[in-house]
């Protein structure tokens, strides 16, 4: 098989779990990835994504600090963005004109101008620009599109998402509280938004309000923590931080069917934490589990329940992709 040279830029968290995605990739015996450089402005992320490149696959991978040097190497074809989304387009751009193709780590950019620049600069250069959107391809969500598809709830009317409960910890990183860097509310409301998409279709009316709910984070511990890559970014975080980004956010949507949607995420708040993702129909309704965490996806209708186990004979024509089997297995909707 022929292999796609590539070049990840933004060697700290996220780009080290893209490094180990590519391992994983790589293991499944159709990965058409080569990965053949790494590039980080800090010489130190630079370095440690090399030596993370050099301990999962046995060899030493190009090493840039400079992004022009990067994306006119001409044995890339390709570039994997996961540095802070405020320059995501400041990285993407130049790549795209250079013509390599471009993946880009969620959310695509923090505005619609930094969107459309993107974009635009691959439609002229004729080359693809793809979001690293991972959760529509979660298994349960792929069988939760299919009871869709096949009509199992009739024509759904409803859509309940609410992701709730936090603390006053930094989440993940200090960034994600910053307005100007996107800040958690769109960095992880893109995830939940993007399924409610995947599940209901586009949509057509929105109403919705962010606000913040911990005004002061706070350093978390390193407990749990087991990448050195995370370990070291731990180690650069201020004791605490003032938010000036939303943690939280409350929407509204008409879909273009005609249907609702009910959206909460909020990140914030000392309370009892709680998850709920369902979709209501004329038929019935199911109710998925979230994301990566392979719990089953359950259907209620005529008052009856269905598990994974009487579901999947109800869909005789579902199938995953052969990517999605060769990494969870044929048919398997859940998992440890």
């Amino acid at each position: 098989m022929k292999k796609i040279p590539l070049c990840l830029i933004g060697c700290g968290g996220m780009g080290h779990r893209h490094i180990l995605a590519y391992k994983e990739l790589e293991n499944s015996g159709i990965g058409n990835i080569e990965l053949m450089a790494v590039c980080d402005l800090n010489p130190k992320n630079a370095d440690l994504g090399r030596r993370e490149v050099e301990r999962l696959f046995g060899r030493t991978p190009l090493v840039f600090t400079d992004l022009g040097e990067a994306v006119s190497h001409p044995d890339i074809a390709a570039v994997d963005v996961a540095t802070d989304p405020a320059v995501h387009h400041q990285v993407a751009v130049p790549a795209l004109e250079a013509g390599k193709h471009v993946l880009c780590e969620k959310p695509l950019g923090i505005t619609i101008r930094a969107c459309a620049a993107m974009i635009a600069a691959a439609e002229k250069s004729g080359v693809v620009l793809a979001t690293a959107e991972n959760l529509r391809r979660d298994p349960p969500n792929r069988l939760a599109r299919a009871i869709l598809d096949h009509g199992l709830l009739g024509d759904p009317y409803l859509m309940i998402h609410n992701s709730l409960g936090g603390n006053n910890k930094m989440v993940i990183t200090p960034w994600r509280h910053l307005k100007d860097k996107g800040a958690i509310g769109l960095d992880m409301a893109v995830h939940f938004t993007d399924i409610v998409q995947y599940y209901m279709g586009a949509f057509d009316q929105i109403y919705g309000t962010g606000w913040i709910i911990e005004p002061v984070r706070y350093k978390p511990d390193d407990s749990g923590l087991q990448l050195e890559s995370y370990v070291e970014r731990l180690k650069t975080f201020p004791d605490s931080i003032e938010a000036t980004g939303e943690d939280s956010v409350c929407a509204m949507y008409k879909m273009k069917s005609g249907a609702m949607v009910q959206f909460t995420y909020a990140a914030g708040g000392r309370g009892s934490t709680g998850f709920e993702r369902s979709v209501h129909g004329r038929l019935g309704a199911l109710y998925a589990p979230g994301d990566r965490n392979g719990r089953p996806v359950v259907l209620r209708c005529e008052g009856q329940q269905f598990e994974v186990a009487e579901i999947l004979p109800l869909l005789p024509d579902f199938q995953m992709s052969e990517i999605t089997e060769r990494l969870f297995g044929a048919k398997v909707v859940t998992y440890e």
